[in-house]
């Protein structure tokens, strides 16, 4: 299935802020800050085009997506990736509330 523009941006925004992968511990707060924007069924789609580029893990994508159901990051958590978002160009929370990839 083709990604929309948005998600399009999105899956390039994940790549240019982490092109060696998204570390680990990151995945739960990347995923919570994505999930505020995007639909669980787009946040498959990111996650999707992620692991069949072999970027990063199928598996560990997976895992995350379902402790994202179960658990929440911590706020030290959300603000360490967050300020990982805005160094990379992508503020998360900007004033108008939208997010800009």
């Amino acid at each position: 299935m083709a990604l929309s523009i948005l998600l399009e941006s999105v899956v390039a925004w994940v790549r240019k802020g982490y092109p060696e992968g998204v570390p680990r511990q990151d995945y739960i707060p990347l995923l919570a800050l994505l999930k505020r924007r995007m639909s669980d069924e787009e946040l498959a789609q990111v996650a999707h085009e992620l692991a069949a580029s072999g970027e990063d893990d199928p598996m560990t994508i997976a895992a995350a997506i379902e402790r994202l159901t179960h658990e929440e990051p911590s706020v030290a958590d959300i603000q360490r990736v967050q300020e990982h978002m805005r160094q990379t160009g992508w503020d998360p929370a900007p004033a108008d509330g939208v997010a800009t990839p």
